[in-house]
């Protein structure tokens, strides 16, 4: 996907939801940026338009409150969304055990229920013109219980067999879905979620820009779910393949190597 239209972007003033709007920018789709910190968005926006010469429009608004969420898929039903990317999304920095019911509501407001109901906003239009499409940002981590203890992988699971499940159902009707599944990408992420960056090699970790590129390269192929790099795919090919139990030991001895299971998390 090149050049002209309009792209809702959430999560977007950092990270991955960040190098989404350079890329769009730099394609000259103009933008509107969706994220909690108004005074960092309106400066991402200002700092894309002079660059690029398109026109980035500041959305601020905070996805695990209802009303906000409500009032970007008035904006999306309002608009005729070329692309939507659906990526903002969290982490919690305990287990199950240990959060609270209002903590795990929260995660599903914005990991599973925003991205549903955005996505609800955009479809109608996109497929009445008969083009358009929707990257939900899931994770790697979606394919088993990749993190013993938290319910993140959970939430990804939904966000790609949802993605998964709705672009076939569009795919005839000229509009595409897709889940972009990165695995470890250096942003501001993991340093929110409490995991210990520090103690993983590099080469573990991605670049969101090239997530960014091979993410929209797949989205232009239909694909219907993008996992960026070999090695990740191989990784995913591995969750896949291997033996319930056998998963379960690899990981339960992975989180104990890195000195931390979500559970000890405090």
């Amino acid at each position: 996907m090149t050049g002209s239209g309009l792209a809702l972007i959430t999560g977007a003033t950092a990270g991955i939801g960040a190098a989404f709007a350079r890329d769009r920018a730099r394609a000259g789709q103009d933008l509107i940026l969706v994220a909690r910190d108004a005074a960092r968005l309106d400066a991402v926006c200002a700092e894309l338009s002079t660059t690029f010469g398109v026109r980035a429009q500041p959305l601020p608004a905070d996805l695990t409150v209802p009303a906000d969420v409500a009032k970007v898929a008035a904006v999306i039903r309002e608009q005729p969304l070329d692309l939507l990317v659906n990526n903002a999304g969290r982490s919690l920095n305990k287990s199950f055990l240990k959060s609270d019911v209002d903590d795990e509501e929260s995660l599903l407001d914005l990991n599973v229920l925003s991205v549903m109901k955005l996505t609800h906003a955009a479809l109608p239009g996109m497929v009445g013109r008969g083009r358009g499409a929707i990257v939900n940002v899931s994770s790697v981590s979606g394919f088993a219980a990749t993190m013993p203890g938290s319910t993140y992988p959970a939430t990804k699971a939904w966000v790609t067999n949802f993605s998964e499940s709705t672009g076939l159902l569009v795919r005839p009707k000229g509009v595409r879905v897709m889940a972009l599944c990165p695995g470890f990408t250096r942003t501001e992420f993991h340093d929110r979620a409490g995991i210990a960056a520090a103690q993983m090699p590099d080469w573990v970790w991605l670049k969101a820009d090239a997530v960014v590129r091979q993410g929209m390269r797949d989205l232009a192929k239909g694909k219907l779910v993008s996992v960026p790099s070999a090695r990740y795919k191989v990784a995913v090919a591995g969750l896949k393949l291997m033996p319930r139990s056998v998963l379960h030991r690899v990981l339960s001895r992975g989180a104990r190597r890195m000195g931390r299971t979500v559970g000890d998390a405090e």
